[in-house]
């Protein structure tokens, strides 16, 4: 085996893991309760989905000899942004009063929330 196939192996691996990931991420959107807990199966699972497939295409034409660099910028601004925008939707949800699901135990941010508004 050469090393064009090991890395052509490789390839295909990370663009498989990115499947599974994304696949996780649709489990996740459609089993957990509320819009806290299904941001977070959103956010993580499916960003990691798409940087794993971005990668492994991004090797892939490595190999060929091709630099991408539209795949690198976009493996750049999913890292990025995805998080950041995933925080901000679920910030805004609960400063909206959207419920948490009976079975959560902890709201760490209605304390620190409280506080601000006695300062005010």
């Amino acid at each position: 085996m050469n090393v064009n196939n090991q890395i052509e192996l490789v390839a295909v691996l990370l663009i498989l893991l990115g499947t599974i990931f994304s696949f996780l991420s649709a489990v996740g959107l459609i089993r957990l309760p509320d819009v806290y807990t299904r941001s977070h199966a959103a956010s993580k699972s499916a960003t990691m989905g798409v940087l794993f497939t971005l990668v492994g295409t991004f090797v892939f034409f490595i190999i060929e000899g091709i630099f991408s660099i539209r795949l690198f910028l976009g493996i750049f601004f999913v890292f990025l942004t995805a998080p950041v925008a995933s925080h901000v939707i679920v910030r805004s949800a609960y400063r909206s009063k959207v419920a948490l699901t009976k079975e959560s135990v902890q709201d760490d941010l209605k304390e620190i929330l409280e506080k601000e508004k006695r300062k005010q």
